[in-house]
């Protein structure tokens, strides 16, 4: 079977490395248009003698002819963010299967790892679907649910248990289309959700919300795009934070401890412990070189 990734950046290199291990038959690939700094993707397919086309130039004929005499039969989307035209997906017989980090149709859109945390989920997980014209609306063809951690953050959640789950899962669903095998199951689209990719806007912490609410943002924006808090003239983002129930007499948002690097905050309800943070354009470092034991840390403007 003919396959064509589209993909790029350390997934789209894992996805292809892990098919050609597995002996499919790779006869191109589509990246992003190349940058200052080469897409992994990009450079293994030229190292592996496979050809490459932009995925913005499949819009003009010239490289869509090019593309047609791959003679493509199914379509592998690894992390793909450039719109794929109709003609593209129609032209390959058995389709194209994608990978998703959410269980859709929950948290359709780009920042799918984001809002499960931030919503105070305690399940998420990955599904490979089949690519339609909607967004990310597509039948199913397999999910696999994970538990979300007390103190997993988006890295977490995502580098350790999604990222690996996926790239098997969508070398699996390689293997049961090639088979015959690979199911269709349409979403409920009734229970579909669709948020924003998750950015500046959406991290800006609240300390007058509650204590749960406020830990479930820092780690659903840690590491990126960071949680913000405002210091006076300053503007931080803060990581690697643990919660624990309590009644603390200090307003919400101050600082009320610090030890080993890491600082305590009060919120309502209980007690934040931030690991470190970041002054805006600048490195991450221990959260107690930044802040003192007194600091009112308000919600940015």
């Amino acid at each position: 079977m003919r396959i064509v990734i589209f993909g790029q950046a350390a997934f789209g290199l894992d996805v292809f490395n892990v098919l050609r291990e597995a002996g499919e038959d790779i006869v191109g690939v589509s990246t992003p248009r190349k940058k200052s700094r080469p897409d992994p993707l990009f450079e293994a397919a030229g190292e592996a003698g496979i050809p490459v086309i932009a995925t913005p130039d499949l819009r003009k004929d010239e490289p869509f002819q090019a593309y047609l005499d791959w003679k493509p039969e199914l379509l592998v989307f690894a992390f793909v963010t450039d719109i794929v035209r109709k003609r593209v997906l129609d032209a390959a017989p058995n389709g194209a299967i994608q990978y998703h980090p959410s269980l859709l149709p929950r948290h359709r859109g780009r920042a799918a790892m984001n809002w499960p945390i931030i919503s105070g989920a305690t399940t998420t997980g990955n599904t490979i679907f089949w690519v339609d014209e909607g967004i990310d609306t597509g039948p199913i063809l397999s999910q696999q649910e994970f538990e979300i951690e007390p103190e997993d953050t988006m890295g977490s959640l995502y580098f350790q248990k999604l990222y690996p789950a996926g790239i098997q899962a969508l070398a699996d669903g390689v293997r049961q289309v090639r088979e015959g095998t690979a199911p269709r199951i349409e979403q409920d689209h009734s229970q579909a959700t669709y948020e924003p990719p998750c950015g500046p806007e959406h991290s800006k912490i609240d300390f007058l919300k509650p204590g749960p609410v406020v830990f479930n943002l820092i780690r659903g924006c840690d590491p990126a795009p960071g949680a913000s808090a405002q210091d006076g003239e300053r503007l931080l983002r803060l990581y690697d934070a643990s919660y624990r129930p309590g009644a603390p007499d200090e307003a919400p948002g101050t600082v009320i401890a610090s030890a080993d690097g890491s600082i305590e905050i009060a919120a309502i309800g209980g007690v934040i412990t931030v690991g470190r943070a970041q002054l805006e354009g600048e490195r991450k470092g221990a959260a107690a070189d930044l802040l003192e034991v007194g600091a009112v840390l308000d919600r940015p403007s």
